[in-house]
């Protein structure tokens, strides 16, 4: 089932993963990456629901693309506990123009299999998914 436009699969484990964090909430976040020489979206890493988002923020590389769930959880104003799955597309200003297009191209289809994302962002510098923004976004 690759993508026409960019010739990216995803792999079974991208789709696995993503819903043992949804469902048994197994992981505090994924990242994923494209493998050029496999034509396919592979899982990176995850991390163990302990971990903090300094933990996730350090699991992406500065200079290289990623695709990227995350499991915030946050506290409303009513005081009720929630959580709301994002889907963070990270591509840093300072990588290559060709991996920004595969994983620009790459992402809605890459998105439509993970059934279940509540929020997007797009990132080019950790500013721009810092945790003030993650709990504007959540609300």
């Amino acid at each position: 089932m690759a993508n026409a436009a960019s010739g990216m699969a995803v792999n079974d484990e991208c789709k696995l993963k993503f819903l043992e964090l949804k469902a048994k909430r197994t992981y505090r976040f994924i990242v994923y990456k494209i493998d050029e020489k496999l034509k396919q979206v592979i899982v990176e890493k995850v991390g163990e629901p302990t971990l903090g988002y300094e933990d996730f923020t350090a699991a992406l590389p500065a200079d290289e693309c990623r695709y990227a769930i995350y499991d915030f959880d946050f506290v409303t104003e009513e005081n009720c506990q929630k959580s709301k799955i994002f889907f963070i597309a990270w591509s840093p200003d300072t990588s290559r123009v060709r991996s920004k297009m595969l994983y620009a191209s790459s992402k809605d289809r890459f998105k439509r299999e993970l059934d279940g994302i509540q929020v997007e962002l797009q990132a080019t510098d950790p500013t721009e998914m810092g945790l003030d923004v993650i709990r504007g976004r959540a609300n």
